[in-house]
């Protein structure tokens, strides 16, 4: 089984829809995926992200089931240092998030402070369940940190949705602390991550990331990735996001 997480094109935030920009990297992600058999579609109930899915649906005659899961991962918490309330968990600056030894650690970032402020591991159990159900759908059924099938499948499956939340989704698949995915990792707009599970022994399932944040049909095509999510390169560098 095939699992491609596609982030949605270059945002328009204001409008929750996507900039001129974003419409051309979505033509260019429709084309793509038409060369792709999938087996089902899934998106974020999100308008940056259904935008993003219709150019391609609509290119290829079909649907996508909206699952509120794949929404962008935004719950407020306090930081317990400052007393600020921030919008997300998450584009917490270095000198912050790194000094915590938990948010390099599998489950135990969960139980930090701050996390534990916004309710961060209910949100990221919905989340995880979410991908479960649709996982249980397609005959693959979690048991402790891997899967469990009685008949293997190479369908492929796209969900289409957010940055945020597909760190959350690899931070369950995976075993990797949502933290370092968040800050550690950077998904351009449009970009296609791909996971393909193995069964090496007959019936135990787990995923491995064959590729992140794949960007080739803008590449391929003479356009450069669009800045969103990325940050300076310098702090000199006042033209980038800071």
């Amino acid at each position: 089984m095939r699992l491609l997480f596609i982030r949605h094109a270059d945002p328009d935030y204001t409008k929750d829809s996507l900039t001129e920009t974003g419409w051309e990297e979505a033509r260019l992600l429709a084309q793509r995926l038409s060369r792709e058999e999938i087996s089902a579609f899934y998106c974020s109930p999100l308008g940056r992200a259904r935008d993003t899915a219709g150019v391609t649906l609509n290119a290829m005659g079909r649907q996508a089931q909206v699952k509120d899961f794949l929404q962008e991962f935004l719950y407020p918490v306090q930081d317990p240092l400052t007393g600020e309330i921030l919008d997300y968990p998450w584009d917490l600056l270095p000198a912050r998030w790194t000094e915590e030894a938990e948010n390099f650690q599998k489950d135990q970032w969960l139980q930090t402070p701050l996390m534990r402020s916004g309710k961060i591991e209910e949100k990221f159990s919905q989340v995880a369940q979410g991908l479960d159900a649709i996982l249980a759908e397609h005959g693959y059924i979690r048991e402790n940190n891997r899967y469990i099938t009685s008949q293997g499948n190479t369908e492929t499956l796209a969900f289409f949705c957010h940055f945020g939340v597909t760190a959350v989704l690899l931070s369950h698949l995976l075993g990797i602390p949502a933290p370092v995915l968040w800050h550690g990792f950077c998904a351009a707009p449009s970009s296609v991550t791909t996971l393909i599970s193995e069964e090496r022994e007959k019936g135990q399932v787990f995923f491995r990331c064959q590729s992140f944040g794949d960007v080739s049909h803008l590449l391929s095509a003479g356009r450069e990735p669009s800045f969103a999510a990325r940050f300076c390169e310098t702090f000199e560098n006042w033209e980038q996001r800071h």
